[in-house]
């Protein structure tokens, strides 16, 4: 992080990726006005990964070119509302991969017979003749949807002014409303989780909103670097209780979006309600954007403020942690224990965020430290939410942990592999999850934040315990009537499943490769 030093150069050839997200996401809504319905499916399917694959191209060309990677500051555009330094790009980088599971993920119609797991007509009353009646179609209207949330993702780890983190926010946060009540099965269900996830997160922009009205009502700023400057040398001791307030109420927002102590309340019920391929895309994504806009908020706006809004995060990051592990222990839901498995997650890069980013150890900044968490989190909860949306029964999806029994020995290649994801979440050597949470607990332990190093520990034990029960029902009982089937999905969720568990061991056999990158990559331009 730099803050004066030198001026950062400006450039608007890194916004492309961007444009070809959001292009193509405009695109597939005139599709979807004037191609007729038999033929949006696959011109859907083929735009958005077409987007996806395009960008994640000009990405990677940024990235390459990017000073930061070699040395200097950075680039900002848009007039330096946008900057475009380690930490920006690499987690477009990661957003996008994400977003092609997605599309991948999406795009599965043998698990449905032959129909996406989306509702055909979003319309038709759960039950009723015209769900009936519409039970064959496909809604292609979640691809553009997508594409605009991704847009949303990859502009808010690039926000460099309070007015586009904020559009950036509402951009990636909309259409998953839209998408969580589109399941085509347990559609009650879904719309609840939808109404709930939509209601909470309208109060949480309304806090984030009017906490950017104070933040620059005390700072007479909106660009990062401004309000860092400004709050650097106030003295005026109403404009720093004004600026308090501010970071208080922005913060609320992000902890909303991560699902953090005390916002989580809606992850296990959108988690549980959702489609599973939304889950497992929004359960990465959505963590890896939001932490991006975390990490530079507090490290570049608010980075002088570092006595004010530390202690706040300490104490989120020590009950997010403890109410995820604990409160996964009791679930009967496999998508539900995931859920509250997240949150504990949520409370672990916050222990990362904690440790600062001047912070070294062994090389790796606390930056990176949260960017190699974030990275190895994605594969495993993409993975593992694949997986679950293969076990199924005569209604659809099951997610209930007695469907589960034996069901290791029925299917040991489904069951190994679930084993290999659960083991990452759970932080077990030699996958890559373990790798992860070491990095973030030193980053505390090097900042001297005892509190939460030990109570991140603590958790990581007792996180243990919900999967090792996971596992146990997998393995260690016998097949029942009531054990589901392992149903064979096309090979998009066999590719998606494949690489996100390869990965998953190989980063945790071989780090150094992705570790050199996130030390490369750990710095933000103020």
């Amino acid at each position: 992080m730099t803050h004066g030093f030198e001026q950062p150069h400006l450039e608007y050839a890194q916004l492309w990726p961007l444009l070809v997200v959001f292009g193509v996401a405009c695109l597939g809504v005139l599709v979807e006005a004037f191609v007729p319905r038999s033929r949006r499916f696959g011109l859907q399917v083929g735009l958005a990964l077409a987007a996806v694959v395009v960008a994640l191209g000009g990405t990677i060309g940024v990235a390459t070119g990017l000073p930061a990677l070699q040395g200097a500051h950075g680039l900002l555009a848009g007039g330096g509302a946008l900057a475009f330094d380690g930490p920006a790009v690499y987690l477009q980088g990661l957003v996008l991969v994400c977003a092609l599971a997605g599309v991948l993920l999406f795009a599965e119609r043998r698990l449905g017979a032959g129909v996406s797991a989306f509702a055909g007509q979003a319309a038709a009353v759960p039950g009723s003749g015209a769900e009936r009646r519409t039970a064959s179609l496909e809604h292609t209207e979640v691809f553009p949807l997508l594409l605009f949330a991704v847009g949303g993702m990859m502009l808010f780890p690039a926000a460099n002014d309070l007015l586009i983190l904020f559009v950036a926010l509402e951009v990636l946060s909309l259409p998953l409303y839209l998408l969580t009540g589109l399941a085509r099965r347990r559609r009650l269900l879904s719309q609840e989780a939808a109404l709930k996830y939509f209601l909470l997160g309208a109060f949480s922009s309304a806090f984030f909103l009017y906490g950017a009205a104070l933040v620059y009502g005390a700072t007479g700023a909106m660009r990062f670097a401004s309000i860092w400057s400004v709050a650097a040398s106030a003295d005026d001791a109403g404009d720093r209780t004004l600026l308090v307030i501010g970071i208080a109420m922005m913060a609320v927002g992000l902890l909303f979006k991560v699902g953090a102590v005390p916002f989580q309340s809606w992850t296990p019920d959108v988690y549980q309600g959702a489609p599973t391929p939304l889950v497992a895309f929004m359960a990465a994504g959505t963590k890896v954007a939001a932490f991006g806009a975390l990490l530079r908020l507090f490290y570049v706006a608010f980075g002088a403020n570092l006595d004010q809004w530390r202690p706040m995060l300490w104490a989120v990051a020590i009950a997010t942690m403890l109410l995820g592990a604990v409160v996964a222990l009791v679930q009967t839901d496999i998508k539900r224990m995931l859920g509250y498995s997240a949150i504990a997650h949520s409370g672990f890069v916050l222990t990362g965020v904690v440790g600062l980013s001047a912070t070294r150890i062994g090389g790796l900044s606390s930056t990176g430290a949260v960017l190699f968490y974030l990275s190895v989190y994605s594969v495993a909860v993409i993975g593992s939410f694949a997986l679950v949306g293969l076990v199924r029964d005569p209604g659809g999806e099951a997610t209930g942990l007695s469907a589960w029994e034996g069901l290791g020995r029925r299917s040991p290649v489904l069951g190994t592999v679930m084993a290999v994801f659960l083991l990452s979440l759970a932080g077990i050597p030699p996958t890559a999850g373990f790798i992860a949470k070491w990095s973030v607990i030193s980053a505390a332990a090097a900042a001297d934040a005892w509190a939460v190093v030990v109570v991140a520990i603590v958790a990581s034990l007792i996180a243990i315990v919900s999967y090792v029960r996971l596992l146990l029902v997998m393995f260690f009982r016998e097949p029942t009537l009531g054990t589901a089937a392992v149903t064979r999905p096309s090979p998009l969720t066999l590719g998606v499943i494949g690489v996100c568990a390869v990965a998953t061991m190989v980063l945790g056999i071989v780090p150094g490769p992705l570790l050199d990158l996130v030390v490369k990559a750990g710095v933000f331009i103020g």
